[in-house]
């Protein structure tokens, strides 16, 4: 599994907390627009409604200061993808391919 976004300054909160983070902000945001959806077929104007928009999206908390610094130190770590190995194992494949192939035509 690819390791290119960890970093090991930062301790990941574990999957299950983030996961339930999740859920309640998706349950939140529901039970609001299902409350704005009720308000409206019971009558109520829609212009009088508190209606979620853009503004209304949870805020993500955002330090543009640790931005900076994990760019700048992932340009200096920067690895091309395509490695030697990459390109042997590619090499070995075509062979094998093209193996298979011969031993097809015959």
């Amino acid at each position: 599994m690819s390791q290119r976004h960890r970093t090991a300054e930062v301790p990941l909160p574990p999957k299950q907390e983030l996961r339930a983070h999740a859920h309640s902000e998706r349950h939140r945001i529901h039970v609001e627009l299902n409350q704005v959806a009720q308000e409206v077929s019971a009558g109520l104007d829609a212009d009088d409604l508190h209606e979620p928009g853009a503004a209304w999206k949870p805020i993500h908390h955002h330090d543009s200061e640790v931005a900076k610094t994990k760019v700048a130190k992932a340009k200096r770590n920067r690895r091309h993808w395509k490695t030697k190995m990459w390109k042997r194992r590619t090499k070995m494949r075509q062979e094998r391919a093209e193996a298979f192939r011969l031993a097809g035509d015959l």
